[in-house]
């Protein structure tokens, strides 16, 4: 036997309430209609002229008086009109018992109708709503995106409830998103650290032999000799990125004030022909973090900045305090007027071992972005082909640096 669905048995249920009582009703009503003619005083009525009218012929076998004659006469017209008015009344009790039973009929068939129309829409608002989340449970289960939004369906309680849904699905997702991506950079960070080892061991003995050859070989030999140099000074620095890029900062952190980081980085990073401009709000709070690292991050982007404008531009440095998820947090911007980066290419600036640059390990930006995520902050880029780029790095203030910022302040 096939089970009965939600909405059927929403439906019975909802439908039972209305009918028990209504059936109860119905049945009462129509019976105090059956038992109306039971209360009239029709019975009464003819036995009293029954035996009035013996009475009557009693007193008239008798010799009576014109008065009393008289009354007697009259008194036979009442008893006629009772009886006639009880006869009438009777009828009509009969008749409208038979009426009344008819209209709670007909009653009970018009409630039926509604009570059915009521509790159909009833169990449709309350079970559509319900069978549609059972559906996205399925959904995010299943890790597949939820429906498009539709028009809402239900009481408002529904909305709300699709709305968290939604949010704790996005939740979900952006966790998955984040363990894999964790996973991800934990497997490229252990290969980059293998590399790196692979590469230095025998970097060090050939750069000894190098620099032995340079000294003792002859003349004819000093190209070969210094092709060998570069291409061994360009192995040991991949190698130095790979190590980079293998670990992530650590040691306890410190207080770093960005602003001055921003300073120091941007002119000793930044060539003079290229115009800069430093702009440090007053109240930048410091942050804890580590600062070689961070120095680091930041010169990279600088140096990216300066080979975008390497054919004019400007570069400049924006460095503010920003309110963050409630909470404040140090925002620090480098734009630039260079070359810009197609959109195509936008999306994958971050990821490892991916380069447009010839001669380029593709590490850079991905160290820069491991850098900041270590520091709990997030990385963003947006540029216009022609126009420039923008890198921004977002640090939240933790708990420990606000209380180290109130002392200082």
């Amino acid at each position: 036997m096939k089970r009965i669905d939600f909405r059927g048995r929403l439906f019975l249920i909802l439908l039972l309430f209305a009918l028990v009582p209504s059936i109860v009703l119905t049945a009462a009503w129509a019976a105090s209609w059956l038992a109306l003619p039971l209360t009239s005083a029709a019975p009464a009525w003819d036995s009293a002229a029954v035996t009035g009218a013996r009475a009557v012929a009693v007193a008239r076998s008798h010799p009576l008086s014109r008065s009393d004659s008289a009354a007697v006469y009259e008194h036979e017209q009442i008893l006629r009109n009772s009886q006639l008015q009880s006869k009438r009344a009777g009828l009509i009790f009969q008749r409208g018992a038979v009426a009344g039973v008819v209209a709670s009929l007909i009653a009970f068939g018009l409630l039926l109708v509604v009570a059915s129309r009521v509790a159909g829409h009833l169990s449709r608002s309350l079970s559509r709503p319900v069978q549609e989340l059972m559906g996205w449970t399925e959904h995010i289960a299943r890790a597949e995106p939820l429906p498009d939004a539709a028009a809402a369906r239900g009481a408002p309680e529904f909305q709300v409830l699709r709305d968290r849904m939604r949010e704790m699905a996005e939740g979900l997702e952006r966790g998955r998103r984040d363990a894999l991506e964790a996973e991800r950079l934990s497997a490229l960070r252990e290969t980059a650290r293998q590399v790196a080892h692979e590469l230095k061991n025998p970097l060090t003995p050939i750069r000894f032999a190098v620099d032995r050859l340079r000294r003792q070989a002859p003349p004819e030999l000093q190209e070969s000799v210094e092709v060998l140099a570069v291409e061994s000074a360009r192995l040991d620095e991949l190698a130095r990125s790979f190590a980079q890029f293998g670990r992530l900062p650590e040691g306890p952190r410190a207080l770093v004030d960005l602003g001055e980081l921003a300073r120091y980085t941007a002119r000793s990073s930044v060539p003079p022909g290229v115009h800069l401009d430093i702009s440090v709000a007053d109240d930048v709070p410091l942050i804890a973090g580590h600062h070689d690292a961070l120095s680091r991050a930041l010169s990279n982007v600088m140096l990216n900045a300066v080979e975008a404008c390497r054919d004019g531009g400007a570069i400049s440095v924006d460095v503010s305090r920003i309110a963050r998820n409630g909470g404040s947090a140090v925002a620090l911007s480098v734009r630039d007027t260079g070359c810009g980066i197609p959109e195509n290419r936008l999306a994958r600036i971050w990821e490892p071992y991916v380069t447009y640059k010839s001669g380029g390990t593709g590490l850079g930006l991905a160290i820069v972005r491991q850098t900041i995520l270590a520091h709990d902050g997030d990385v963003s880029a947006d540029s216009e082909p022609g126009k420039g780029t923008t890198i921004r790095f977002i640090f939240p203030l933790s708990d420990a640096a606000n209380e180290q910022n109130t002392e200082h302040g």
